[in-house]
């Protein structure tokens, strides 16, 4: 008897979809930079607001913005978790600029 289930396949003739790393992460990348070692999360939206690091300006609830932290500080990257903070998407982009 045949499956009901309906299949997840790609319907045939049908254009591949690259696979969104970001997504498939839950959004959490490492970024090494000039600055040192981070670990990078995309937050969309939220319910809090919190202070940019690098503008001063309050980061709005609803807003999509980044959560960073560093990895390498004493003590881990578990450490450095405690050190998070939330920048503008565009700010975090630019902070090279900023220092």
């Amino acid at each position: 008897m045949p499956s009901r289930r309906p299949s997840r396949k790609r319907p045939w003739g049908a254009d591949h979809q690259p696979l969104d790393l970001d997504r498939a992460l839950g959004g959490v990348r490492r970024v090494s930079a000039d600055d040192g070692e981070w670990t990078v999360r995309t937050v969309r939206g939220g319910d809090k607001t919190y202070r940019c690091p690098a503008c001063r300006q309050d980061v709005a609830p609803g807003t999509t913005h980044v959560v960073a932290w560093p990895r390498d500080v004493v003590g881990g990257e578990q450490a450095g978790l405690e050190e998070r903070r939330h920048w503008h998407s565009s700010c975090w982009e630019r902070r090279d600029r900023l220092r």
